[in-house]
């Protein structure tokens, strides 16, 4: 499934539990200036084409800022798996379903090296 760009208000219609339909969401949180955020672009896209039944989604955390602090997340690129369709959306932090294809899209602490600036520990 394809990766959609998700505005501020339908980020907030989700975590207000407004949206009706009962679904399994992955966003991607990400900044234009994160070199980390750039790496994790490619294997992201790869992680959404083995997942028909899950939505993917990205958000730009320069639109909306104070999100980071809403849902409890520190530092970007965060991935964050939602489910809607009650009065309260569930957050899951840890999601096995998505472990084995991760490593096969490539996606492992190697991605977020740089000679540059030093490693991020996933």
């Amino acid at each position: 499934m394809p990766v959609a760009r998700l505005s501020k208000s339908a980020l907030q219609k989700i975590l207000r539990g407004q949206v009706s339909e009962a679904a399994t969401c992955v966003i991607k949180f990400y900044s234009n200036g994160c070199h980390y955020c750039h790496e994790l672009h490619e294997p992201y896209l790869k992680l959404s084409d083995n997942y028909q039944d899950i939505y993917f989604f990205a958000f730009n955390l320069d639109d909306y800022p104070q999100v980071e602090k809403i849902i409890g997340f520190k530092g970007i690129p965060t991935l964050c798996l939602i489910k809607t369709g009650t009065n309260t959306p569930s957050l899951g932090a840890q999601c096995p379903i998505l472990k084995p294809p991760i490593k096969k899209c490539g996606i492992t602490r190697r991605t977020f090296e740089s000679s540059s600036r030093g490693k991020n520990e996933l």
